[in-house]
């Protein structure tokens, strides 16, 4: 591969328990950072990496009440690590005995297709927000139907550009769904759907595509794949055996998306946080006796006769030099004011 097109890896690691597993991708995590603190994967589920990687390297679902750990780039390595480390799983209430887990590797992820590749979303779509949701319902249909098209095309190459693809040609996308009325998820107001896409861009199985990406919506599975696990949805094997990639340019109903018109992502940058002193006793007891202190004299002034501006002009009480105060709009009436905008 070349510089545009780096060879990135993922793998997908499917974890077969004694029992089925109807936990939430949040309870599962937790129970790897309590079992395995010490494991290079740890940073990857806790949070410590949100602000190096918006794109997380390392995804926990739960399909079909089973385990499905995918890593990606840099989180390939961590999930191999840890997989050879299974044996059980203990949720507090209830202990699930591993009995096996399979692996699935694959390479030169995230890069452009010369044809068409279909998708299928598993879990829900995310792709509306509180504010894309309040413009979405306004649309008619044709329209609702370039604006989930153009979405899914900015999520494809915000992935492209956050694991080092460097897109020049467009990207083609083409969404086929259930139904234009979204769903509500949870309190957030988010608009999911379900159903298809296609698009000339390789990702990999059971990645989450959207918002709500840490809870395990957005899944999606390549049906043009037919190296899969048994997945337990007889559909998508049949799909993986008829469909075939299509050519772009026996398309006329595509919906076009440059690289170019979707901006890179930025990174925050983390506040430094201060570091306390040894002597926080002593200062906190300094702290409350100069609050008392301060606390006396706004009394006292409560007292005090305010001084009088015989002028009737406003008084600046902040005596930094590099702050300008913005004049009253009041001001603009007073007979000051027009003697410096005309010469009598």
């Amino acid at each position: 591969m070349n510089d545009s097109f780096p060879d990135i890896k993922s793998v997908v690691v499917r974890v077969v328990t004694d029992k089925p597993v109807r936990k939430t991708p949040y309870q599962v995590k937790g129970v790897f950072m309590r079992q395995f603190p010490d494991q290079s994967i740890i940073p990857m589920l806790n949070g410590s990496f949100r602000d190096k990687f918006l794109y997380p390297r390392v995804q926990v679902k739960i399909l079909n009440e089973q385990i499905y750990i995918i890593g990606i780039k840099e989180g390939v390595d961590p999930v191999i690590e840890l997989s050879h480390k299974f044996n059980n799983f203990d949720f507090g209430n209830i202990t699930f005995e591993v009995k096996s887990f399979d692996i699935e590797e694959s390479v030169e992820q995230f890069i452009p297709s010369e044809k068409l590749l279909k998708y299928r979303f598993i879990t829900p779509w995310i792709a509306l927000n509180h504010m894309t949701g309040g413009k979405y319902k306004f649309l008619t249909d044709q329209e609702k139907l370039s604006f989930l098209n153009k979405l899914i095309g900015q999520n494809i190459i915000f992935l492209a550009n956050e694991l080092g693809t460097k897109l020049e040609d467009n990207i083609y996308t083409r969404v086929s769904l259930e139904s234009f009325s979204p769903n509500t998820i949870d309190d957030n107001k988010w608009g999911a759907f379900m159903g298809d896409f296609e698009t000339n861009f390789f990702l990999p199985n059971y990645i989450g595509v959207g918002n709500g990406i840490t809870r395990g919506f957005g899944t999606i599975f390549g049906a043009f794949n037919k190296n899969i696990f048994d997945f337990g949805e007889d559909e998508l094997k049949n799909i993986s055996k008829t469909q075939e990639p299509l050519e772009i340019d026996s398309q006329n109903d595509l919906e076009v998306i440059s690289a170019l018109d979707v901006p890179k992502p930025k990174r925050k940058r983390r506040k430094k946080r201060k570091l306390k002193r040894k002597n926080q006793g002593d200062n906190n007891k300094q702290k409350i006796i100069n609050k008392d202190k301060s606390l006396k004299k706004s009394k006292n002034k409560r007292f005090k006769k305010p001084k009088k501006n015989f002028n009737h002009e406003p008084v600046n009480i902040n005596f930094k030099p590099d702050v300008i105060e913005e004049p009253d709009e009041h001001n603009f009436n007073t007979e000051k004011h027009h003697k410096k905008q005309h010469k009598f």
